[in-house]
């Protein structure tokens, strides 16, 4: 280190460091295919030998990486190829190495003139993404840290253009298979719960066209003011997608904006499949996606579009006198000016980077893969007596439960099912409640899952009997 400046390494320094901390990554990386899709041994004492003082004077790297193994360790594995819970997340390398130069670098993009290079590197990632879903060029957008702020934004910017000031009256419709992070930011933009409208699914659990214009119907003519309609375009539960076209003629024939959250779907808008399944999201006034689950980045890479590019820049933008020194904004935006965050981290590297590295026709072929496991699971799983399938997969979730006569025997024996699957060590699945059901659900979405562990998961499920464990 420098004489008398501990924090400021050397050059030598910082490459011992970063060589004995990429040997580590390196080793864990390789691990995957081995570990336990689940490890909680030992977490008591692990957590207790954290709560000590900080300490006056620092140690070496390798004392600590013993510790920090424990913490990638133990709890789930959501790196590895047996995650297939909830929705599984990346761990692209090239985007942890994106990361990793990002953050080292540490270039401030809040504002175009203090990284213009760096600003417009991310802009030319979120103009990417608006070409995807066929938006215009007045478009614009933001990477936040994940999908829930992402659509906090995209609420207010619909309450701010749409209902002003005052917006109590203002009124939000979604369904009981949309994500709960829509309610949640309702909630925190001001909107009353009272004013969330749950529209009626069809048989396929999709929201009801039908419904949904009788619901604005009803609300305009109490003298509300009809906000933001909600499609999803693959939900967390069954991964259905909503009629998307039919739902956008609804909504704007009301005057309402119209938002598709598809955090979790979105992206598998790069194949034929789902380009199909999502006809009409070019007209939607914003779009949600989460990059940290369909194009496998880290953890932490959400991402906002929205269709008038100057109404999310009304809705965000605020001044003070200590910024008067900055340049306006001309090609290259002033983030700060469409996002809530105004300090942030240069999040644009890390969908810019895999991008230019891999080419988008390596995330295609991944996102097909994808359908495809989805489809072969289906397929294999439906011809074991005892399971019953309640929904054919349409991206790459696939639900499924013990069947039986008693609904009580069927959800005990579902549950002994999710238990015994989990419990291999191999794969990890969790369980939602679908028409009153319990149901396990394999969410296939990480880049590192592939045919062979789903064989292993119908083997394992083979095992179980689910006949016996009905009884």
């Amino acid at each position: 280190m420098k004489d008398g400046l501990p924090l400021e390494p050397t050059a030598s320094e910082m490459r011992a460091l970063t060589e004995e901390a990429l040997a580590y990554l390196v080793a864990f990386h390789d691990q995957r295919r081995d570990a336990p899709s689940a490890d909680f041994d030992g977490v008591c004492a692990a957590l207790a030998s954290l709560r000590v003082p900080a300490p006056e004077g620092g140690r070496p790297l390798g004392e600590l990486l013993g510790t920090i193994e424990l913490a990638a360790a133990k709890g789930h594995d959501t790196t590895g190829d047996g995650w297939l819970a909830y929705v599984p997340g990346g761990g692209l390398f090239s985007s942890a190495l994106a990361e990793f130069i990002a953050r080292t670098t540490n270039r401030f993009i809040g504002v175009w003139e203090a990284a213009p290079v760096a600003v417009e590197l991310e802009a030319a990632a979120i103009r990417w993404l608006c070409e995807l879903f066929g938006l215009p060029a007045q478009a614009r957008g933001i990477f936040t840290t994940g999908g829930s702020i992402a659509t906090l934004s995209a609420l207010v910017t619909a309450r701010h253009a749409l209902l002003g000031e005052h917006f109590l009256d203002g009124t939000i419709y979604l369904t009981s298979e949309t994500h709960g992070a829509i309610a949640k930011a309702a909630t925190l933009a001001g909107f009353r719960r009272t004013n969330l409208r749950l529209v009626a699914t069809t048989s396929e659990l999709r929201m009801d066209a039908r419904s949904l214009r009788d619901a604005l119907a009803r609300d305009r003519a109490a003298g509300l003011r009809p906000c933001m309609v909600v499609a999803t375009a693959g939900t967390t539960n069954t991964g259905a997608v909503d009629d998307i076209d039919s739902i956008l003629e609804v909504a704007h024939e009301a005057g309402a904006w119209f938002h598709v959250d598809a955090a979790y779907g979105g992206f598998f808008q790069l194949t034929e499949r789902g380009h199909r399944l999502f006809a009409g999201i070019q007209g939607a006034d914003s779009i949600v996606l989460d990059p940290h689950k369909g194009l496998f980045l880290s953890y932490g890479t959400g991402a906002l579009l929205v269709r008038d590019g100057q109404r999310l820049r009304a809705a965000h933008e605020i001044h003070g006198p200590y910024l008067q020194d900055l340049a306006v904004e001309g090609d290259v935006p002033n983030f700060a000016d469409y996002s809530p965050e105004l300090s942030r981290d240069a999040r644009g590297l890390r969908v810019w980077m895999p991008i230019m590295l891999h080419g988008l026709g390596a995330f295609r072929d991944a996102l097909d893969e994808k359908l495809d496991l989805a489809r072969y699971l289906y397929d294999e799983l439906r011809a074991i007596p005892g399971l019953e399938l309640p929904w054919k997969p349409e991206l790459s979730i696939v639900g499924f439960r013990c069947a039986g006569d008693r609904p009580e025997g069927a959800a005990t024996a579902t549950a002994a099912l999710l238990a015994h699957i989990n419990a291999s060590g191999r794969v990890f699945l969790s369980s939602t409640v679908v028409d009153g059901q319990m149901t396990i659900r394999a969410c296939i979405l990480s880049v590192h899952t592939h045919r062979d562990r789903i064989e292993e998961l119908v083997e394992i499920v083979r095992e179980a009997t689910p006949i016996s464990l009905a009884r």
